[in-house]
């Protein structure tokens, strides 16, 4: 979903400002609705869109069920839950969903943006992520955030009282700025409001966001150091467990997310979204065009840079996923995945147990305590030239 009501400085994703007066589809019917909505006809032609999208997919389901949905964006809490009522009621007339299947959705804590939470639950919605990113309102602001504190505590408590059991909150770390009392309060506070699963990350400064162009004063690497080694400190003493990189659960880890981690498939329907497929001939990325409006120009909308992974590529991008994950995967997960033999890879694997950087066990893919803090030159024992 790529809407949003303001771009954040910070933010590199397929994101752009809602219009406020929007001309769908070539008509001259102009929709001038407040800045908490979506225009009604644009919602309307943008799910519809999403469906086309989607049947165009169907064959590369191959008779699977759709174990999780995950909805990004953007905002995706500008959508109605009307909106995402009507669209899973679609999506199940093209595909098979899991009894069970784990339905995500962003939503921003601004009070004016989103229907009340009861009614994306009642929408099939049963996991929340609210991009909170701090709880400082100074901090907010430089942000670029359209929430104050007082807003983010609200919408989690809110959220969990409408029945959302499952409740994501983004926090960002290494503020411009920000002292380690201040990162480990943002914690705290996330965690006595309630939330259930944490992705907490560092900000880094990304090209073609206005922060790479007029770049703040993030804090000094020591300090940053300090408040990675506190804030784990603090998640683990409240019974927080670590599975990803940046992924703290108390209870249930993402499904979605550990789909990506373990390269498992998943199609992508909308505006810049990514895809990936398992096919006898080879696996598969794809992308969709990023502009809303060519998105929508396009019925179907084709699929873009639609390409096969290449064999010598294969180890890297395998790993890239994989060892982010704390406890790591199966070794019998890369040949069923991937199509092919670990055998070539048994010197740099070898090699990189002998440095204890991956545990000893040949059975596991899996950094040590000491690999992971070092992943990145871990993963680049796998590029080959």
């Amino acid at each position: 979903m790529p809407w949003c009501i303001k771009k954040c400085p910070y933010c590199d994703f397929n994101s752009h400002t809602l219009p406020k007066v929007q001309a769908v589809q070539g008509t001259t019917s102009v929709h001038d609705l407040p800045d908490s909505a979506l225009p009604a006809a644009l919602e309307q032609a943008y799910l519809q869109a999403l469906i086309q999208d989607a049947a165009q997919q169907q064959p590369l389901a191959q008779g699977r069920c759709i174990s999780s949905v995950f909805i990004g964006g953007g905002t995706p809490s500008l959508i109605s839950a009307k909106g995402y009522q009507w669209l899973f009621g679609q999506l199940k007339t093209l595909f098979n969903f899991d009894a069970n299947c784990e339905i995500t959705l962003e939503a921003n804590p601004g009070t004016l943006e989103h229907q009340p939470f009861a009614d994306y639950l009642e929408a099939g919605i049963n996991r929340l992520s609210l991009g909170v990113q701090t709880f400082d309102s100074a901090q907010l602001q430089r942000l670029g955030r359209i929430h104050g504190q007082d807003d983010a505590m609200q919408a989690i408590t809110r959220a969990r009282e409408a029945g959302f059991n499952r409740l994501n909150v983004d926090l960002m770390h290494g503020l411009p700025a920000q002292t380690e009392a201040q990162a480990l309060y943002d914690l705290h506070t996330a965690i006595a409001q309630g939330a259930t699963h944490l992705s907490w990350y560092q900000l880094t400064i990304e090209p073609n966001t206005v922060f790479f162009r007029t770049q703040p004063v993030l804090p000094e690497d020591d300090i940053l150091a300090d408040i990675q080694q506190a804030g784990e400190a603090v998640l683990q003493s409240h019974g927080f467990v670590q599975y990803e990189v940046s992924a703290w659960a108390k209870e249930q880890p993402c499904r979605h997310n550990l789909n990506y981690w373990q390269f498992g498939d998943y199609l992508a329907i909308g505006a810049g979204a990514h895809g990936k497929i398992s096919q006898p001939a080879g696996i598969y990325r794809f992308q969709k065009t990023r502009q809303p409006k060519d998105y929508l120009a396009q019925q179907p909308a084709s699929m873009l840079n639609w390409q096969a992974i290449a064999a010598q590529d294969m180890p890297f991008e395998f790993m890239m996923n994989a060892l982010r994950l704390k406890d790591g995967v199966p070794s019998s997960f890369y040949p069923v995945r991937t199509g092919f033999s670990l055998d070539s890879l048994q010197p740099v694997l070898t090699r990189l147990r002998q440095q204890g950087l991956l545990v000893a066990d040949e059975n596991r893919l899996q950094c040590t305590a000491r690999g992971f803090n070092y992943l990145n030159d871990v993963l680049s024992e796998f590029v080959t030239d």
